[in-house]
């Protein structure tokens, strides 16, 4: 498949829609994005971008544009909840590309999404069409018919659903999720570096394992923003949705016994906002003839694990791949990518989740076995090279 034999169809212009699109555009690709968002952006702060990640990155060619706006943090740390004391580290920075080969970004989510959008106008510069909510689509043996609120109909030779967490075109492949309430809300808020005592914040990822919660912390936008998120466990929930406005007096009661740092973080955001999570069994197939999914539409994760956009991030480069090597036809290039896929996100998706007790259990008799195990799931997480598989089909 070629730009002159068809099209792809993305639905959803997120940070993994976007890195999908840039993947088959480099790769020959016609392309076409659909995304409902009258203003092409994105939400929410911070977003941490592995060695595992930025391999992808860098081979699409965006090294320079992601270090010009990311901050690299020297490591990550442990800390605990109340005394402040350092439980573990492990070494980031330079480490990364010795180790890994590749960098450990901390990033806003604004600045990743607009680095991807600009990379993509230039290759594609008609490739996103905003304002476009898609309702459902169609598919016959040769193609598939996408058809938008507004009654607009985009036709492709596949469909891929970028789509998020609750996802339009999953819905219509297997019908409605069933999510979980985890017992964990929530807490996100950026503070101004200038808001703070100098070095109040140490330039790493921390990570404040308390009891019954966990507060992280890190600089992104060059080391012009903190980005802070609190978990805390809670009996109930109903809104998944990370753009839910809350109270900094309610983020504060929250936190009202940890170390005062964190209090000082979050006394000092401007505006803060709060939301529920939720969780979902691994999905047991993606793909339907020639529509796919992608990222939080397939394997929506925890964020506990910090691997959400960069699992997005592989699944774009080994679909981009998986195509462009299927001379089977598109279904089987399909299913060769959920067999090179799905077991490593199912991983990642159980670690997410087993986090929760980890990082809610400060006091845990075995942390310092639990600490080295979580250091060897980092290993396995950013050794990984994407671009090594066999996308022969």
């Amino acid at each position: 498949m070629s730009k002159n034999q068809g099209n792809v169809i993305v639905v959803g212009a997120g940070l993994g829609g976007l890195t999908l699109a840039l993947c088959l555009a480099r790769a020959g690709f016609g392309v076409t994005v659909l995304e409902q968002a009258k203003v092409l952006g994105e939400v929410g702060a911070g977003v941490q971008i592995s060695a595992n990640g930025a391999r992808v990155l860098y081979h699409l060619g965006l090294a320079d544009a992601l270090k010009a706006v990311a901050f690299t943090p020297e490591r990550g740390e442990m800390r605990h909840w109340q005394t402040g004391e350092t439980l573990s580290s492990r070494p980031l920075g330079k480490a990364s590309e010795e180790t890994y080969g590749f960098p450990y970004f901390h990033l806003h989510r604004a600045d990743f999404h607009n680095v991807l959008a600009e990379a993509l106008a230039r290759e594609v510069p008609d490739a996103v069409h905003l304002g476009c909510n898609v309702t459902g689509f169609s598919q016959a043996g040769d193609g598939v018919t996408v058809t938008t609120e507004d009654g607009e109909m985009f036709q492709g030779d596949i469909l891929v659903g970028c789509d998020g967490i609750h996802s339009i075109i999953r819905g219509q492949l297997f019908g409605p999720d069933a999510p979980r309430f985890t017992g964990c809300v929530a807490w996100r808020a950026t503070v101004p570096v200038e808001a703070l005592p100098k070095g109040h914040v140490r330039p790493v990822g921390s990570n404040w394992i308390g009891r019954g919660g966990h507060f992280v912390h890190y600089y992104v936008r060059r080391g012009e923003l903190v980005n802070c998120v609190g978990i805390m466990e809670q009996d109930e929930w109903q809104a998944e949705s990370w753009s839910n406005e809350g109270a900094i007096e309610q983020f504060l009661a929250d936190f009202e016994d940890w170390h005062d740092d964190l209090k000082l973080l979050i006394h000092k955001a401007e505006s803060c906002f709060r939301w529920g999570l939720f969780d979902r069994e691994p999905m047991k197939k993606w793909s339907e003839g020639r529509v796919t999914l992608l990222g939080d539409a397939c394997h929506p994760m925890l964020p506990f694990m910090a691997q959400g956009a960069v699992m997005a991030i592989e699944d774009a480069y080994t679909l981009a791949e998986c195509l462009k090597a299927g001379t089977a036809g598109p279904e089987t290039a399909l299913k060769q990518y959920e067999d090179l896929r799905r077991e490593r996100t199912a991983t990642v998706q159980k670690m997410s989740r087993d986090n929760i007790q980890f990082f809610h259990n400060a006091d845990l008799p075995n942390l310092l076995e639990r600490m080295a195990s979580h250091r060897e799931a980092h290993l396995w997480l950013y050794s990984f090279d994407v671009t090594a598989q066999d996308f022969a089909s």
